[in-house]
């Protein structure tokens, strides 16, 4: 082999060394992955009770504030709003629980709401049993043709429990009155069931049954004479008579 034919050789080879290194060169390095997404925001919630602690027959406000939330109840009121407050009065106390929902998961806030019983009014020693029922029993009045507790007539009641149930000693009468509308027959029965709604009202409230009498005299008595719709009300009620 003489000498031009290999420089030729060697010339082809590192020509071909060199398109090899070229080639190799040109691969590109691969895409970098995708950012992975963010989890959904976790909800968050709050819930107070202003005032935390009543005596029974008085009301607080629960407010609370959630954020991140599709869904938020309210434990006895059911769906609310995600930003509210609510009056309430409970009879009892009571835990109330908020709960809000969303795609980030669930969150629960508590608020307790703490109802003690009123303190009797003082009295004195030359006050008896009947004088105290008189001054602080009051009776509970009823819609036209209703036997139903109202709302003001539930507020009387729980009072009166409350009173009675510190004077256990106490039995009373609670009487079914109506007024002059409609028939002896149909407003004794109507008395009746009144008197009956009312001693159901107290039971609830823990006073003994056995404590309670009742009876119905319709419309035979009335405390007003006029005929209004200001005398009628005065007339449908369940009155509170002290037992001798």
């Amino acid at each position: 082999m003489n000498h031009s034919r290999m420089k030729w050789i060697t010339i082809v080879a590192t020509l071909g060394s060199l398109m090899m290194l070229a080639t190799a060169g040109c691969h590109h390095a691969p895409p970098p992955p995708p950012p992975a997404t963010p989890p959904p925001p976790q909800p968050t919630a709050s819930l107070t009770a202003n005032p935390n602690s009543i005596q029974r027959g008085e009301s607080t406000t629960l407010t609370w504030q959630t954020t991140n939330a599709t869904a938020v109840t309210l434990e006895s009121i059911g769906a609310v709003q995600a930003n509210g407050s609510q009056q309430v009065t409970p009879t009892e106390s009571t835990t109330y629980r908020l709960t809000a929902k969303g795609s980030g998961g669930t969150q629960e806030a508590t608020a307790r709401v703490t109802v003690t019983q009123p303190q009797a009014p003082p009295t004195t020693a030359a006050q008896s049993d009947e004088e105290m029922f008189n001054q602080n029993v009051k009776d509970a009045f009823f819609d036209y043709d209703k036997s139903d507790i109202r709302p003001d007539a539930q507020q009387a009641l729980m009072a009166d429990a409350a009173f009675l149930q510190q004077h256990p000693n106490i039995r009373f009468t609670i009487e079914g009155h109506c007024d002059e509308r409609g028939s002896t027959e149909y407003n004794l029965g109507l008395g009746d069931r009144r008197a009956a709604a009312a001693k159901g009202f107290l039971v609830q409230q823990g006073v003994s049954a056995d404590r309670i009498r009742t009876i119905s005299y319709g419309k035979e008595k009335p405390f007003c004479t006029e005929h209004t719709e200001e005398c009628w009300q005065q007339n449908r009620r369940g009155h509170l008579v002290f037992q001798h």
